[in-house]
């Protein structure tokens, strides 16, 4: 089905990946991945097919009312792990412990946290790679160019305010579906 997401991918909708060589299976087993912005349901899959070209197998929370029948067994088969939203469980602490005991385990995250336009993004995705010790990835939904630009692995500092600042120049100037949301 590879050859169908990269048909899909590089054919019909005439998007190409930058930098993809920092994110193979072979060399980043372990890692948070932030996708930015995230405008619009066309993200959802966009990042399916992305990860299906790369060939590398990333996982995604999402609230447990998705994970329902009909519906649910679709989202647990790409890799969705449902998440109680309305528990008092320190949600950072519950998603780094995911990775404990798995020898690859990729977690992609929107830090906006929803597709409405934010003033700043969210930080657990930052305190759970924090937690699980494992990098953060950045990559790019840049509709405008058609593109999907990917980071080498980044390993957040003590310097929350220089890790944030280091995060959003990656994104400078990349528009969202919805470009107005981004």
């Amino acid at each position: 089905m590879r050859w169908l997401a990269k048909f899909i991918y590089y054919k019909l909708l005439g998007w190409k990946v930058v930098d993809h060589t920092h994110i193979s299976k072979n060399l980043v087993k372990k890692a948070i991945i932030i996708t930015v912005p995230h405008t619009s349901w066309h993200d959802f899959y966009m990042a399916i097919l992305l990860r299906s070209v790369l060939d590398i197998d990333t996982h995604f929370v999402g609230k447990k009312e998705l994970f329902t029948f009909p519906i649910g067994w679709f989202f647990r088969v790409l890799g969705g792990i449902p998440i109680d939203r309305h528990t008092k469980e320190n949600k950072v602490d519950l998603i780094a412990k995911l990775f404990e005991g798995k020898e690859e385990f990729r977690m992609t995250l929107a830090p906006e946290g929803t597709r409405k336009k934010v003033g700043k993004w969210r930080t657990g995705f930052y305190y759970i790679a924090k937690k699980a010790k494992v990098p953060i990835i950045m990559i790019t939904l840049d509709f405008e160019n058609k593109q999907n630009k990917i980071s080498k692995p980044f390993y957040p500092t003590d310097d929350v305010e220089a890790d944030f600042k280091f995060m959003y120049e990656f994104f400078k100037g990349v528009k969202g579906k919805i470009s107005d949301a981004s």
